[in-house]
């Protein structure tokens, strides 16, 4: 066998060696290139990037929400508050299983239905990395429960957070109203930047209307945190600028006084001060705790709010509507005199009943056989409805709606709250926009007496009583007087300038304050004076809550029977020669306007006077025994009225009377 011996090629190994060599060499170098970029990537280029989001890791900003501004009265007794309490939070990202996560909590701190579906809801409402509040206002013993067993949620905390308080209750629920927990629809109308960790919106009242000033800057603190998300420590802290304080025009001791005036009945009362519009008292009867929907009311308390049948959630005084009645006599009869239709002597002979030329239907004095002959102040004092039925239908309902509209009837009178009605001022253009049918006279007659169509609240009444106590002059009706925020020393008062007098004359002021005085010395509201230093000017009105199905007299004079049949009211300002004070109280079943809604007036008088410690500047005081004013009996120059009751006109409801004599 042949072997054949090889012979190694030293060279041409030592050039492969040095090939490969220098290849690896190369992708060594690319390698390292490779890594040197991607260092330049991201120690250089993208460094800001992340070494923010490294930071993010170890560093959680956290909201702070600023302290909610605080409602004080005008001699500061404080209405709203903020109080320290804790709740219990959960952050969503760092859960896993939700329902099981609750159920193990349930078993630590009482989670009832309420809780859960508030969390549920708010939880479809908020991004997965922020904090969702699950219970509110824990108690300590369940703050002392949750602390043992934290080791079991590192996902949940118990938080500090400020509360609205409400210390009186119910007494300004209507008028301060109440804050609640934000929902879907309010997350798309805030402000997110401005209501970030915010879990309460003002939902009525004052703390709606005056959210904006209520509510302050929210500030923020960086917090280093662990690895399951545990605060370890507190790097900065900003502090956010708390809302601005409120300072009410209204007097806790008048509204206090309101209230009790009401004894449970519902109806409702503003009380104004004429010479700058500020609402002293706003009462709604019967009232509620604000203080139960704070946190999240329950279903229970909830349902027995809405399912009570004398709906204590309505607020009667803003959007309350009735009939007025007879307290629209005196406007209607200084609107004779301002457009030329009247003179204060002029007369009209009341024999009980008024009837349209031409027409078989009467419309009744309510006394029976009427009043005889009366010029303007005693149509005023007696509440004659013969003399307005007639200046109503001399009038026209074109006058007489424009004249009224003047004293904000049938528009929002413009008080500083959301939710005011409108009310209804009888006029061609509204029956027009609700009926096909046209007006009728007799519809301009029943208007005189404030019936009909008429639909007024108690703050419009309020408020144009007000217009009329102040010589005509108006002001916008308003609840808060001043605001004061962080390091103002003092409150920074809001203005409300007058507007033009409605009277051109101011005599014919004098004829009506004469006719109003009258009223409380000698006619529906005699005795309202007694014991009360100053001259009281005022007027009654009773308001049939349906029409009268016959043209019979009641004969049925219970105040039980009356008191289902009428809303009750009564206006009034004083002193009557220097007015300070003007009120507005309606019951929604009072037997006689005078007699029934009149002493909740004159309480509210006495509070009133006791704030003043008895005495007021330019005003008169009476004397001891005040002597009544004896006038001469007026001579009759109009044409005497009368016919007998007949069917009513086509179109037109029965007419019911608006007297107000029991």
């Amino acid at each position: 066998m042949k072997i054949r011996n090889t012979i190694k090629d030293a060279r041409g190994e030592s050039a492969l060696f040095r090939r490969r060599a220098l290849v690896g060499f190369v992708l060594i170098l690319l390698g390292l290139g490779g890594l040197v970029g991607r260092y330049v990537v991201l120690q250089v280029s993208r460094h800001t990037e992340f070494a923010t989001r490294a930071t993010n890791n170890r560093v959680k900003p956290r909201a702070i929400p600023p302290a909610r501004g605080l409602i004080y009265d005008r001699n500061g007794v404080l209405l709203a508050d903020n109080v320290p309490a804790f709740r219990l939070e959960v952050v969503p990202e760092q859960v896993k299983d939700m329902p099981a996560l609750l159920a193990r909590l349930g078993k630590v701190v009482p989670l009832d239905q309420d809780d859960i579906d508030a969390f549920n809801k708010q939880l479809k409402q908020s991004r997965r990395f922020d904090s969702v509040p699950l219970k509110m206002h824990l108690t300590e013993d369940e703050i002392d429960r949750f602390a043992v067993n934290r080791w079991h949620f590192p996902n949940v905390d118990v938080v500090p957070y400020l509360t609205r308080r409400y210390p009186l209750g119910g007494l300004f629920a209507h008028v301060v109203g109440y804050v609640g927990r934000i929902d879907a629809d309010d997350l798309q109308r805030l402000d997110p930047d401005r209501y970030q960790g915010t879990s309460h919106v003002g939902r009525s009242g004052v703390e709606r209307s005056y959210e904006d000033v209520l509510h302050g800057k929210p500030g923020y603190e960086l917090l280093e945190v662990n690895a399951d998300g545990r605060t370890q420590h507190v790097l900065e802290t900003h502090a956010p600028t708390p809302g601005k304080n409120l300072y009410l025009s209204l007097d806790v001791r008048i509204q206090k006084a309101a209230e009790a005036a009401f004894d449970g009945r519902p109806g409702a009362a503003v009380a104004i001060d004429p010479r700058n519009g500020q609402v002293l008292a706003m009462v709604s009867v019967p009232t509620f705790d604000p203080n139960l929907f704070v946190n999240g009311i329950s279903q229970v308390d909830y349902a027995a709010l809405i399912t009570n049948p004398e709906k204590p959630l309505y607020n009667r005084a803003l959007r309350g509507v009735y009939p007025p009645g007879s307290t629209v006599k005196p406007f209607l009869a200084l609107g004779g005199l301002e457009l030329g239709l009247r003179k204060p002597s002029d007369t009209v002979l009341s024999v009980g009943q008024f009837c349209l030329p031409g027409q078989k239907r009467c419309y009744r004095d309510d006394t029976r056989g009427g009043d005889g002959t009366v010029d303007m102040v005693t149509a005023i004092e007696k509440s004659t409805n013969t003399y307005f039925y007639k200046l109503a239908l001399d009038m026209g309902i074109d006058r007489l709606s424009q004249w009224m509209a003047r004293f904000s009837f049938g528009s929002k009178t413009g008080i500083d709250l959301i939710g005011e009605s409108d009310g209804t001022l009888p006029s061609r253009a509204w029956k027009s926009a609700h009926s096909k049918l046209p007006w009728y006279p007799g519809e301009t007659v029943i208007a005189g007496i404030g019936q009909g169509y008429w639909a007024v609240t108690p703050l419009q009444l309020a408020h144009a009583t007000a217009t009329l106590a102040d010589h005509g002059v108006p002001y916008l009706p308003r609840l808060v007087l001043a605001t004061k925020g962080v390091g103002e020393d003092q409150r920074q008062l809001l203005s409300n300038p007058p507007e033009p007098s409605v009277i051109r004359n101011p005599a014919e002021w004098e004829v009506i304050n004469e006719g109003m005085r009258a009223v409380i010395t000698g006619g529906t509201g005699k005795g309202l004076n007694v014991g009360f230093p100053y001259a009281i000017a005022g007027k009654s009105g009773t308001a049939e809550r349906f029409s009268r199905t016959t043209d019979a007299y009641n004969t049925n004079r219970s105040t039980a029977y009356l008191a289902a049949r009428h809303r009750a009211w009564f206006i009034a300002y004083a002193p009557a020669d220097n007015p300070q004070i003007a009120v507005a109280a309606v019951l929604e079943q009072g037997a006689w306007g005078a007699s029934a809604a009149g002493p909740i007036v004159r309480k509210i008088l006495d509070a009133w006077l006791a704030t003043h410690d008895g005495v007021i500047a330019g005003a008169t005081r009476l004397p001891t025994a005040a002597p009544v004013a004896v006038r001469p009996a007026p001579v009759a120059v109009g044409e005497p009225q009368g016919g007998a009751a007949g069917p009513g006109v086509e179109g037109l409801p029965a007419p019911a009377s608006s007297g107000d004599n029991p």
